[in-house]
């Protein structure tokens, strides 16, 4: 008797484990039902911040309420973008500036064919443009077309003497000053000119960078504005090896 019940024990806690393990699954099973039902739907339904309501009438003035909101993102072509930046007033301010700077610089003329070196967004580009001169060339690390082309100051990707001027207004910034100086005088004609603008300074730093531009010789330097900020002009006229 004492064996029947211990026998009735077992299959009685057995009973019970099983019921509990149906349990279980079943409760597994209706988790996984629901978090995947969850997934699906949450991938199916867009969220309403990302739905396209009506364009603002000024989009540059409305900011975006989250990171799905584009409404504000709209495409604007290179060239109109450009040409809306080269409408505004501090663009026209730094063209004037370098207007002046070239307007009686000796040497260059209308037919003179020009580079611009680390020329930024163009502005020394668009005012030698509006000066008259025929062609003119601007790089920079990047470029920002369409007046200036992408190219490493360090090593243009121009012929030797293709041009008769080669001007920048960031020598300063120059990580190889010397390797800088030497593509200037490279690409520039025999009897050409290299023209930069370094932050004012004196005689003695004048000569130095001079010194830096080994076939070349100072024809005139200048302390000039451009656009509030003092600096001084050196003009070099390159070696004439015809002489």
């Amino acid at each position: 008797m004492r064996r029947s019940g211990k026998h009735e024990g077992v299959g009685e806690e057995k009973l019970i484990d099983n019921k509990i393990d149906k349990f279980l699954k079943r409760l597994s099973c209706a988790a996984i039902t629901i978090a995947s039902l969850t997934l699906l739907f949450l991938f199916l339904r867009t969220p309403d911040t990302c739905v396209p309501r009506r364009a603002p009438a000024k989009p540059h003035l409305r900011f975006p309420k989250s990171t799905c909101d584009f409404t504000t993102r709209l495409h604007v072509p290179a060239e109109k973008r450009n040409l809306r930046i080269r409408s505004t007033r501090l663009w026209k301010v730094k063209v004037h500036s370098f207007s002046i700077l070239f307007r009686d610089l000796p040497l260059l003329h209308n037919h003179s064919h020009v580079l611009c070196i680390s020329a930024g967004a163009g502005h020394e580009v668009d005012a030698l443009h509006r000066l008259g001169v025929d062609e003119v060339t601007g790089v920079e690390i990047l470029e920002s077309p369409p007046l200036v082309g992408r190219a490493d100051p360090h090593n243009l990707p121009f012929f030797d003497g293709s041009f008769d001027l080669a001007f920048t207004a960031r020598f300063d910034e120059a990580l190889f000053p010397v390797r800088f100086a030497a593509e200037m005088e490279r690409v520039v004609k025999s009897g050409g000119a290299c023209f930069v603008l370094v932050a004012e300074c004196g005689d003695q730093e004048v000569r130095e960078v001079v010194g830096l531009f080994r076939n070349s010789k100072l024809v005139r330097s200048s302390n000039v504005s451009l656009t509030g900020t003092r600096m001084t002009g050196i003009l070099m006229r390159t070696s004439d090896n015809s002489s």
